[in-house]
């Protein structure tokens, strides 16, 4: 995967923030629900389809501490994960 691809939210997908600033994103069509952490969270509010995956790398460097070096790879696996689960795509057109 490219840095200049912009993902997308299943716009179908419901984010329900808990406590703690954790989160479940839940398929109504599935049934099924998957927990993301607040930084899973801060990710999924970017994929907005105007974020690239380094724009959202840059903002998590910004506001948050203790980065972890691999973060490019880590933010592409994750965002990978979604797209596998059907949680997130890529526009076409």
């Amino acid at each position: 995967m490219t840095i200049d691809h912009r993902p997308v939210v299943n716009p179908m997908i419901v984010l329900r923030k808990e406590f703690d600033d954790w989160a479940v994103l839940f398929d109504p069509d599935s049934g099924e629900a998957f927990g993301i952490n607040p930084v899973g969270v801060f990710i999924w509010e970017r994929l907005d389809g105007r974020h690239t995956l380094e724009d959202i790398a840059q903002d998590l460097k910004e506001n948050a501490d203790g980065i972890p070096e691999d973060l490019m790879n880590q933010i592409e696996e994750f965002v990978q994960l979604l797209i596998d689960r059907g949680l997130a795509g890529y526009e076409i057109g």
